[in-house]
């Protein structure tokens, strides 16, 4: 199996936009796989607050007394 890499855009009407480069590249009648990445949205407020709490809660634990293992 190969794999290809492209950049698309999914349109209002639900259809996938392929670049022609990409279209090129799979002329012809194939069977593919499709696997769809879209960019992360934005973190909502309550997520990041979430975050931030769980890592002030991770390093309270961690003292002036630890810093030795910094230097490993």
């Amino acid at each position: 199996m190969k794999a290809y890499e492209f950049a698309g855009e999914v349109m209002a009407d639900g259809q996938l936009k392929l670049p022609e480069s990409a279209l090129a590249q799979l002329a012809g009648h194939h069977a593919v796989r499709v696997i769809v990445l879209v960019q992360d949205t934005p973190e909502r407020e309550e997520e990041a607050e979430w975050r931030a709490m769980a890592a002030e809660q991770f390093l309270s634990g961690y003292s002036e007394a630890d810093a030795i293992y910094d230097t490993l």
